[in-house]
């Protein structure tokens, strides 16, 4: 465990003890997570919003965004299919059961990151220092009392498909996925619940999006933590980081495909985000990520890769997931 990781979670074991509110920032390695008590943070480098919990003032979201530009350009298929069949080679020789694999897609727009975040319409958003900036609509854990509560995404389907919804939900691929990361989740939180149950299974969120409606299939799973928790949020994220729906199963072998297959650092993209109010602790996948790298703009996206999948079919929703979250856009240009 490195210096950067044991103060950080010492610090939001200590605030959780004594009800401090705070707001915190976890990569996917867990390398360099911040945290702030809600007091230090300054608006000037840091804004966000997570399910209504912010530090700026609530002038309404969504507001119609006029003429601006996007474009993004991913990468080659025959480049994502050589990643996709290691990924597959890897899963059939029974080094993994899922595999989320993921791509930067570099994108074009005359918004800045602030824009964005201040635009967009989504449960989750958070801006850093101009270094990125995230509108995720996954919630990762939430704590009330002593009920622990988690939201897998898994499966996406365009809304324009006809009967869409029954395509995705009878989908043996998207099935058996699904079905995969509820285990891996309900196995996470029996760590550090005592009783872990499976609360509502497959149901369909709507995602509105600059180009198209998405539906997005998520899950469940709850459980009762144990009376001496404390607040110890530190200890407990490390327990169950990273997130099993952006990771794969089992996570210790998925993690070193995911490395190999992809060949770029994720970074905080599919990190956690979240916050504490001094009563209930909320917490949110870090997907849908624009990141700024030396002024030129990455839009990190990917999708669950099993046995079953087909490259063309997973090329096309990890595009699909390069989007801005303007459900009111007028004159959008592409």
């Amino acid at each position: 465990m490195t210096d950067a990781i044991r103060t950080f979670a010492s610090n939001l074991n200590d605030w959780g003890k004594r009800k401090i509110p705070f707001v915190f920032i976890v990569d996917y390695l867990a390398e360099k997570p911040v945290a702030w008590k809600l007091e230090d943070v300054n608006p000037d480098e840091i804004l966000f919003d997570l399910n209504g919990f912010r530090n700026y003032p609530n002038n309404g979201n969504g507001r119609e965004v006029l003429d601006f530009t996007f474009q993004k350009f991913p990468v080659s298929f025959s480049e994502y299919q050589k990643r996709f069949r290691y990924v597959v080679e890897n899963l059939k020789a029974g080094n993994s059961f899922l595999v989320n694999l993921s791509v930067p897609t570099p994108i074009e727009t005359n918004l800045s990151l602030p824009d964005i975040f201040k635009s967009s319409e989504a449960p989750y958003r958070f801006w850093y220092k101009d270094q990125f900036v995230c509108f995720s609509p996954e919630i990762f854990i939430r704590i009330q009392e002593n009920r622990i509560s988690s939201f897998p995404m898994k499966g996406t389907i365009d809304a324009s498909i006809p009967d869409a919804e029954n395509v995705i939900l009878n989908d043996p691929k998207e099935a058996a996925e699904h079905a995969t990361i509820v285990d891996l989740i309900r196995n996470d939180l029996s760590m550090v619940a005592e009783k872990v149950w499976v609360e509502k299974y497959r149901y369909i969120d709507l995602i509105q999006t600059n180009e198209k409606t998405l539906l997005q299939v998520s899950s469940e799973i709850a459980g009762i933590l144990p009376e001496d928790f404390g607040g110890k949020f530190g200890d407990l994220l490390l327990k169950l980081l990273p997130a099993g729906s952006i990771t794969g199963a089992p996570k210790p072998s998925t993690q070193k495909i995911i490395k190999n297959a992809e060949g770029y650092e994720r970074g905080y993209y599919t990190g956690v985000m979240g916050y504490f109010d001094g009563e209930n602790f909320e917490s949110a996948v870090m997907i849908r990520y624009i990141e700024n790298q030396e002024g030129n703009l990455i839009f990190k996206s990917g999708g669950g890769i099993t046995a079953l999948s087909k490259a063309e079919d997973e090329y096309q929703e990890l595009i699909d997931k390069v989007y801005l979250p303007f459900p009111n856009t007028i004159n959008a240009l592409h």
